[in-house]
């Protein structure tokens, strides 16, 4: 158990990083959005719409690498028990 603490916390205190093709988030392990960069340049004035579906994407991709992670380092420990983590 000492172990698998240990290993939440290190999935916890590591940043991810989601991309889209203008919008850039970070993320930690406990899905905490961290940092936003939006590439201002490739966006039309009336174009906000697609920036909202692009940090949409982002965010989503972000959470995405999250749980893989999380998976892969955790599902030792949570072998038989679904839904864990």
């Amino acid at each position: 158990q000492k172990d698998m603490l240990a290993t939440q916390e290190e999935i916890n205190n590591k940043e991810f990083t989601g991309k889209s093709s203008i919008v850039t988030v970070k993320m930690n392990g406990k899905k905490e959005l961290l940092d936003v960069k939006i590439d201002i340049a490739q966006i039309e004035a009336d174009d906000v719409e697609l920036l909202q579906d692009m940090i949409v994407v982002a965010v989503n991709d972000a959470i995405n690498q999250i749980n893989k992670e999380t998976e892969a380092k955790m599902g030792k420990y949570t072998q038989g028990l679904p839904g864990m983590f």
